[in-house]
């Protein structure tokens, strides 16, 4: 889309003026006639009285962790955030203006730990005397959990309800290195860091089918334990609801499920006969308003453009704020220049600049580090883990843990003394792992041949043309010891007594949900990011206060006018962006991606992410990566 902004700019101004010396040719003199007649001021009209009002929360595309920009965006291009979703929730909370709330599911997807947190969002609405009504044209499971926390749930005639459990699955790409003649190579510490095994086995190793077992009997646990909750039932028949399996809407109201078989107009009409005729569903509520450009005038894009400036300027901060820095996607060392993970990696170099931004700003009195990864580079989640150090430091600091937040991504959490995840947050997999792959032979098989020279006896440590030697093996492996016993170290000082089990019981990749951290010390608090938030401020003393993004996301005229500088691929610090670059050698998901286009989308998203990760081998080494656990859906 910022590839057309100043275009579309640019044609609005003309359509305007176009229009405006239209208008004045064929009426102008008299419109000028007319202005200068009307003389007398305009009487004072009484405020008329509010009607009552309803919150609607439209869940229509992918619920996100980092904010969008919504001033100027122009339809709030970027989806909806998870924080600024709970924010509008908690202020129809306190609105008494707003008689209840509506949820509308029209699709998207939401994470297990999103999931979580909007039906606690939901149970507040609840508990301050809020009806909460949802409504859906079908549910799956995940939905389910999450709309189960609604006062009232109804879904349309023909609706299918697939209340059928958790699935998930994990791909082992074993069967085609072999197809292509390609032998992979890898070492990890730790019998349950089997991030490597999809890429060295046809299927999990005992350990790693363990682990994925405790995981799943976990999440279902939880699950069930939130459609108890939402629906006034025990887990048993929260249970016996789910193993009965797909529901048609009758079927589902039947059996308890829902509440209610209508319409959207027919729902719409039922909320009128409990509220008023008059009532007014506010389907943008809390959210900024958004300017409109009126095109008739060629004065209302300069208008425009000077609101801009004028929101473009950094003002000083109205009252102190609580700083959120997000750690979202993989994590990778650096600005980030790799495009294998287009913009959704957590860069180093500017998650460190965010939080030390955040440890200088005077205005900002603490800190919640919001950290939804799977981990990635071992370098990198050692810088962040350094900055998270500079801000505790300086202020009260906190991690919030998201839908994901292990290996790496438990690594720069680990030095919060207080660190919150929900029950379904999958975290730990305190481990480290190493591979490569040799290619020397499907490179043959199509008749192109290599001739290698080397100096020195490890120059040929890291190449792709044979598989390690033992004497390699053994010495890659004692560096990965000391990168393993680094990560260990860290969680030991820092955590200390809180461990429910020795470092080594817990560590040696193993994988566990919010509510299995919790048990084992791993982590301190359930809740999610607006309880870190609440914590936080608490501990600061702050009772009015904002919650800000740290770095702030740009607005239309940041980027707008990046885009006529021709920075746009920077960041204002220089770190590059993650997007394709013309001309690029295509990477490995790139190629592979026609291959895959029109399977099952579930598992080309989890070959494509076995892929990145493949790819991210290339450039770091030593991984603090999670295993491709079969997460849910």
């Amino acid at each position: 889309m910022r590839g057309n902004l100043a275009r579309t700019v640019g044609l609005a101004m003309s359509v305007g003026m176009l229009a405006h010396l239209v208008t004045i040719g064929a009426s102008g003199a008299a419109r000028g006639d007319d202005h200068v007649v009307q003389t007398k001021p305009a009487p004072t009209e009484k405020k008329p009285a509010s009607k009552p009002r309803i919150a609607v929360f439209r869940l229509a595309g992918d619920l996100t962790e980092l904010p969008p920009d919504e001033t100027f965006s122009f339809g709030a291009v970027g989806g909806t955030s998870l924080r600024d979703l709970v924010e509008r929730m908690k202020k129809a909370e306190k609105d008494a203006d707003v008689k209840a709330v509506v949820f509308l599911h029209e699709g998207g997807s939401i994470g297990a730990a999103q999931a979580e947190e909007l039906h606690a969002a939901m149970a507040r609405l609840r508990a301050a005397g809020k009806e909460v009504y949802a409504h859906a044209d079908s549910l799956s499971t995940r939905e389910y959990v999450l709309l189960s926390g609604a006062s009232r749930l109804s879904v349309v005639p023909t609706a299918d309800l697939a209340i059928t459990g958790l699935f998930g699955e994990a791909p082992y790409l074993r069967g085609l290195l072999d197809k292509l003649h390609v032998k992979p190579d890898f070492l990890t510490c730790g019998a349950y860091k089997s991030a490597g095994e999809i890429f060295v086995r046809e299927g999990p190793s005992p350990e790693a089918e363990a682990m994925q077992n405790w995981l799943l009997d976990s999440a279902f646990s939880c699950a069930l334990a939130l459609i108890a909750k939402g629906r006034n039932v025990t887990a048993e028949k929260a249970r016996e609801w789910v193993d009965t399996g797909l529901y048609t809407a009758d079927r589902a109201r039947a059996a308890g499920l829902i509440d209610a078989v209508e319409h959207r107009q027919d729902f719409e009409a039922m909320l009128k006969k409990k509220y008023g005729a008059d009532l007014v569903f506010d389907k943008k509520y809390g959210q900024k308003q958004q300017p409109t450009l009126d095109l008739s005038s060629p004065f209302a894009f300069f208008k425009l453009w000077g609101e801009m400036m004028g929101q473009g300027q950094k003002k000083g901060p109205s009252k102190p704020a609580v700083g959120v820095v997000y750690v979202e996607g993989p994590i990778v060392l650096g600005g980030g220049q790799a495009s294998l993970f287009a913009e959704g990696a957590a860069a180093s170099s500017k998650i460190r600049k965010a939080l030390d931004k955040a440890a200088r700003d005077d205005s900002i009195k603490a800190v919640v580090l919001r950290v939804n990864s799977p981990g990635g580079s071992a370098i990198a989640s050692e810088i962040i883990l350094d900055a998270t150090r500079r801000v505790k430091a300086k202020k009260p600091f906190v991690v919030s843990m998201g839908d994901v937040a292990g290996s790496g991504g438990y690594y720069v959490a680990c030095a919060s003394d207080v660190i919150f995840a929900d029950e379904s947050t999958i975290t730990a997999s305190i481990g480290v792992v190493s591979g490569k792959f040799s290619t020397t032979a499907m490179w043959e098989k199509v008749g192109i041949h290599f001739k290698t020279y080397r100096r020195g006896r490890n120059a040929g440590l890291l190449a792709s043309g044979e598989p390690w030697t033992p004497e390699e093996r053994e010495r890659l492996q004692s560096w990965m010891d000391e990168v393993y016993g680094v990560f260990k170290g860290h969680v030991k000082a820092i955590r200390g007594g809180r461990l429910a089990k020795p470092i080594d019981e817990l560590a040696g990749g193993r994988v566990f949900t919010g509510k299995q951290a919790l048990a084992l010390g791993l982590v301190d608090r359930l809740g999610g990011l607006h309880d870190a938030i609440e914590f936080i401020a608490g501990q600061a003393r702050l009772t009015d206060y904002e919650v800000r993004a740290v770095p702030s996301p740009k607005n239309f005229l940041e980027q707008l006018i990046e885009e006529a500088s021709g920075a746009s691929d920077e960041t204002p610090d220089g770190d590059l962006r993650f997007r394709p670059v013309a001309g690029e050698t295509p990477s490995l998901v790139d190629l592979a991606m026609p291959l895959l286009r029109g399977l099952d989308p579930h598992r080309v998203a989890a070959v494509t992410d076995a892929l990145r990760h493949l790819q991210l081998l290339h450039s770091e080494r030593v991984l603090l990566l999670m295993p491709e656990v079969a997460i849910p859906r």
